[in-house]
């Protein structure tokens, strides 16, 4: 492991997504098989991935600085969460509707077909499904991150515990750099929306 890497790790992890964007990009331009393109949508987001989730991991619920939340901020939290989950069910009924209509128009109202392009659609969209979970997932971690160990390249003073890695303090400094909430949003928040293209894609043909 080089002086650089250790005195640079946030630098070195955005080389590392810059360059892997690029790649991405020239693949998309070039019109390369999606098999290739997803192979490196999830190099580009490696590295960070990997340190993010060791760092996670390694840390105890109860090591984060407690948060102070008035009682109004706590229920007005909850009622947007509400209307949030209204809307949702609300356009996933008219998406249902709308798929629901185009499979019985391109079935010709045949009941065996409609439920055999209804696993095709289910298909088609279960990619897209996973990465806007994993998208949620890669917000939620880089929130802690933020909590967990700031916005430094080499923090000062962070919440990881000191058993993490203490035996390769070198690899824990670079862990640790690695894991930055902003490099896990553009790596991992970036990845999963190129997924996301794909499977809108997929899902275009499949229909």
């Amino acid at each position: 492991m080089t002086n650089w890497l250790v005195r640079h790790p946030l630098t070195a992890g955005w080389l590392w997504v810059g360059v892997w964007f690029s790649v991405i990009l020239v693949e998309e331009l070039t019109g390369t098989a999606p098999a290739v393109r997803l192979v490196s949508i999830v190099l580009a987001a490696l590295p960070t991935l990997i340190a993010a989730l060791a760092v996670l991991a390694a840390t105890p619920r109860s090591l984060l600085p407690p948060r102070e939340e008035s009682v109004l901020g706590h229920f007005f939290v909850r009622f947007l969460a509400l209307i949030a989950a209204f809307i949702v069910w609300g356009v996933s009924l008219a998406i249902g509707a709308s798929i629901e209509s185009t499979l019985q128009e391109a079935a010709d109202h045949n009941d065996q077909a409609v439920t055999g392009l209804g696993f095709v659609v289910l298909l088609a969209l279960l990619p897209t499904t996973i990465a806007v979970l994993w998208l949620a997932l890669i917000v939620r971690c880089a929130w802690f991150l933020r909590r967990l160990r700031g916005w430094r390249q080499v923090p000062l003073d962070s919440h990881v515990p000191a058993a993490f890695l203490r035996t390769r303090p070198r690899l824990r400094t670079v862990a640790i750099g690695l894991a930055h909430p902003g490099l896990l949003l553009v790596g991992g928040a970036g990845s999963s929306a190129l997924v996301l293209a794909l499977g809108t894609v997929d899902f275009t043909v499949a229909l």
